[in-house]
């Protein structure tokens, strides 16, 4: 029989686990002057127990004057809204925007409003949050706290849009970062803001920006503010606030020109001690698990594609100024670099989470139970990681995706078109060995569990898929844009069918314990023999 202690403590813990399951996704940006190709990338990894791990292509459409574009909630901004019939899976049931949202069974969710629609929107791929458009405008993102406000739920009278609806909004609407982010601010200030704070990576081929987000306590209009990132660096952020100084006219800024006067009048203004009104100071953007559990992200990040700088790794203070805005790499980032960044668990550092504690006898990367562990940027929790490019070298604009995490799966790349069948209707609850989430998820678990044995094997093989996938793009130019779709459609077939037969050659080769060899670094050191 369960006391009203253990039931307490029962309700907290899933409150905690549901209030945190969208705080713990890590975002970059890799502008053009970065990267070894000379084209823009924006990375994100969806690190949430509850997502959904449908990946939908929403076709472009032409409407007719005066008709109305439904505003939708969204359960990955902090948990289920059964009033709004808004749960994890499926996260959207509304037919008029794709076919993949005509759910069998599903009820349909209930808008929290709705805007003008656009004469047309453009074709984009979606996710829990919009993934990039037929024009090449991508977007990242990552969820932040705020001591102010951690989350401003959805009600009558408030805000309507929270990130994941409005970055929807500009893939349907916009071509370039910068139109984005002023149609975003322009939709804040209109319509409000819900939800929790939010930052959104933009950007297109010439250049990214960083839009951060704050519901105001009253859910009329937001605090928002966006800044450049310099051509030639590399911007990260990871559940914390990035933007510092609130600078006025400042031509890599954006911002409504009443924000220093809303930061005052809701109490919340700080300054930097240069005397600047300072956004991360504003916010209070505290961490989860101070200083590691966001800070620790940018830092290894950063360091990875900037050692040179030698970033420190400790900081006292989640308001420290230790880490620069972005940063430039020391060489030209290849696109093998950017993807292995997701892969990262603080391998060769004081932080190596295969190393101490709790690790096992097959020192695995990951953590579990209560203790603050250094989060690193790969984690048990995620769903899946896309990596986006737009530039003027391939026929069309185009995203590499990973299901579960990167670090034991592998990333193909697809264009903005259709996706093969195994990308949709996939349920987390449901096994089934057609859906790319379930082939990805079965070398997954056997890889963490036997992780010292296996991951080396494992990436080896998602690296060689990746090289053919790499070589496949080298040989595209000249290819219409309907077939190079079509042959990106094909390589993924051919990948996660190798990725399919993968777990069953670990199998067969290792069977079981048997012929699993132990690390010799991890090897634990033998049990104590008590002698009676």
């Amino acid at each position: 029989m369960q006391t009203k202690a253990m039931m307490a403590s029962v309700v907290a813990g899933v409150l905690c686990a549901a209030a945190s399951s969208a705080e713990a996704c890590t975002t970059t940006i890799v502008t053009r002057g970065a990267s070894a190709d000379g084209v823009t990338y924006v990375t994100h990894s969806n690190d949430a127990f509850s997502s959904d791990p449908n990946i939908v292509y929403v076709p472009a459409k032409d409407h007719a004057a005066g008709e109305m574009r439904k505003v939708y909630p969204a359960a990955i901004a902090w948990d289920e809204l059964p009033e709004y019939n808004c749960f994890n899976y499926p996260r959207l049931v509304a037919p008029e925007r794709a076919e993949a949202y005509n759910v069998p069974g599903g009820k349909r969710t209930k808008p929290l409003g709705e805007i003008p629609e656009a004469a047309h929107t453009y074709a984009y791929i979606d996710s829990d949050y919009g993934v990039m458009n037929e024009h090449g405008l991508m977007l990242g993102e990552c969820t932040n706290n705020s001591a102010h406000l951690e989350y401003l739920e959805p009600k009558d009278g408030r805000g309507i849009f929270y990130a994941s609806e409005l970055g929807r909004v500009a893939l349907e609407r916009c071509r370039t970062a910068r139109e984005a982010v002023r149609l975003m601010g322009e939709m804040i200030d209109a319509y409000g803001l819900w939800g929790t704070g939010e930052t959104l990576l933009v950007a297109d081929k010439e250049e990214g920006w960083v839009l951060e987000m704050q519901p105001t306590p009253s859910g009329k209009g937001g605090f928002w503010i966006a800044q450049r990132v310099p051509d030639g660096e590399v911007f990260v952020a990871a559940n914390q606030f990035r933007i510092r100084a609130i600078r006025e006219n400042a031509p890599d800024q954006i911002f409504n020109p009443n924000l220093p006067k809303m930061l005052k009048e809701a109490g919340w203004a700080a300054y930097d001690k240069k005397g600047n009104l300072d956004w991360v100071l504003s916010m209070k953007a505290v961490e989860d698990y101070h200083p590691y559990f966001s800070l620790r992200r940018v830092w290894r990040a950063l360091s990875l594609v900037a050692p040179s700088a030698n970033l420190p790794a400790k900081v006292k203070n989640w308001d420290t100024d230790a880490y620069p805005f972005s940063i430039r790499p020391d060489h030209p980032l290849a696109t093998g670099e950017i993807l292995d960044l997701h892969r990262d668990a603080y391998e060769g550092t004081p932080f190596d989470r295969r190393k101490g504690d709790n690790t096992g006898v097959f020192a695995s990367a990951y953590r579990y139970g209560d203790t603050k562990w250094e989060r690193s940027i790969t984690s048990r929790t995620i769903a899946y990681t896309w990596v986006t490019q737009a530039g003027d070298k391939l026929p069309s604009p185009i995203f590499w995706l990973a299901m579960n995490a990167p670090k034991e799966s592998v990333y193909i790349p697809f264009a903005v078109a259709p996706l093969p069948e195994a990308y949709t209707e996939a349920d987390r609850a449901k096994f089934d060995l057609t859906k790319a989430w379930w082939i990805s998820q079965q070398v997954t678990v056997l890889t963490r569990g036997y992780y010292s044995a296996l991951s080396a094997e494992v990436l080896d093989v998602a690296h060689a898929s990746e090289k053919r996938s790499m070589e496949l793009l080298a040989n595209a130019s000249g290819q219409t844009a309907d077939t190079f779709a079509e042959t990106l459609r094909g390589n993924a077939e051919r990948a996660l069918s190798d990725w399919r037969d993968l777990h069953g050659n670990l199998l067969a080769a290792h069977d079981g314990d048997h012929r699993i060899d132990y690390d010799e670094s991890y090897v634990p050191k033998a049990d104590k023999v008590i002698k009676y």
